[in-house]
């Protein structure tokens, strides 16, 4: 990020976070029932790799949500 952002692109970050924390809920509840279920032994190895895949898959839909609104760049046949 360059600097801060302005009022017109935090009020769009708010409205992004917003959009990104509902589409990844049922991924939030995975982590969570994932760490609630474990003891402190099993926490890291297999729970930590299934975490992370968990994770990546939210960072997915935020960058489906935040491209879902945009045009892209690309045209259909002419």
């Amino acid at each position: 990020m360059k600097g801060p952002l302005s009022a017109e692109q935090e009020a769009q970050a708010q409205a992004l976070a917003e959009a990104i924390a509902e589409a990844a809920q049922e991924e939030f509840l995975q982590v969570a029932r994932t760490l609630v279920g474990s003891d402190n032994a099993s926490l890291f190895g297999e729970n930590e790799f299934k975490i992370r895949d968990i994770i990546l898959r939210v960072g997915a839909k935020a960058y489906q949500e935040h491209l879902g609104g945009k045009k892209t760049a690309t045209r259909g046949p002419a």
